[in-house]
């Protein structure tokens, strides 16, 4: 009987531990439907996408990363780690070499098949709209066991809000031209920097049917005639070359925001600095003011 109760408790105890070693252990299903379990939450991250790098950041665990992209840049401190090359264009050997537990990158990048099949966990995702950055918070919370990420995604959402709120009468219902590339492509109505417009409540001249980045005919933007554009300044001079662009009325009235290197960055990354992207367009729409001098472009 004694015997008995030994092995009895022997298998309670191994039973608890199994338990306990189950509840350690993390998963998730990433955006190209693979799921990725992990005995307990990742220690060494390397992440191929700027997005996913300030979210990590964000939510508090930027000291786990090991190396990022050569796109990588905020915050400051990810500077300092190992570049791994592009979302697109990764060194697979230094990724290797640095032997990370977890690696994130966009589900548009076929590195991940390459990464899985040398024994690396892989995490795909990639954020294009609001919702889908509030998503990846999450999925990237479960995945550090990341406390208040609700939190988190509350205030960027409310810092969105704010900018939208701060605009004057005068800028409600521009007409705006975003470009995110100078072959050009635009920012459409579906895509994240489409949804801040909308919520700033301008105009976008680009329609939902075109998809959320189209590359675009010039002329349609010229037949379009915005009352404003947003385009980095590395692009903007450049723009002017454009056959019948001096002409429209954004431009003829220097009504272009011209946005720094930095600023472009903000703008670009569907991640925690959405609310910042949103002051900064929500500061461009209100220099259309009345009182208010736009931002200039020169010839």
């Amino acid at each position: 009987m004694k015997r008995h109760y030994f092995s009895w408790l022997l298998l309670l105890l191994q039973s608890l531990a199994a338990q306990s070693l189950a509840a350690q252990a993390v998963a998730v299903v990433d955006d190209r439907g693979f799921r990725t379990t992990l005995p307990h939450a990742p220690q060494r991250i390397v992440s191929l996408l700027p997005s996913l790098t300030e979210s990590i950041c964000e939510l508090g665990f930027c000291q786990r990363l090991v190396g990022v992209d050569r796109y990588s840049n905020f915050p400051a401190s990810v500077q300092n780690l190992p570049q791994l090359g592009g979302g697109l264009d990764p060194n697979i050997e230094a990724i290797v070499a640095l032997k990370p537990d977890l690696v994130v990158m966009a589900a548009s990048s076929r590195a991940g098949e390459r990464l899985r099949a040398l024994g690396l966990n892989v995490v795909a995702l990639e954020p294009k709209t609001h919702a889908d950055v509030q998503r990846v918070l999450h999925k990237l919370g479960q995945l550090l066991e990341a406390p208040d990420v609700d939190k988190i995604w509350r205030a960027i959402d409310a810092g969105v809000s704010a900018a939208a709120q701060s605009l004057p009468p005068s800028a409600l219902g521009t007409r705006v031209y975003f470009e995110v590339n100078p072959s050009p492509y635009g920012a459409g109505e579906t895509s994240f920097i489409g949804e801040t417009l909308i919520r700033l409540r301008a105009k976008n001249i680009i329609s939902a049917k075109l998809g959320p980045f189209p590359k675009l005919n010039p002329e349609l933007i010229v037949r379009a005639n915005p009352d404003l554009i947003m385009v980095g300044d590395s692009s903007a001079r450049a723009m002017l070359q454009r056959p019948g662009w001096s002409a429209m009325r954004a431009v003829r009235e220097q009504r272009v925001c011209a946005f720094s290197p930095a600023q472009s960055d903000v703008l670009v990354r569907p991640g925690p600095r959405m609310a910042e992207a949103a002051r900064l367009m929500a500061a461009c729409l209100s220099e259309k003011s009345p009182g208010f001098s736009p931002r200039k472009v020169q010839p």
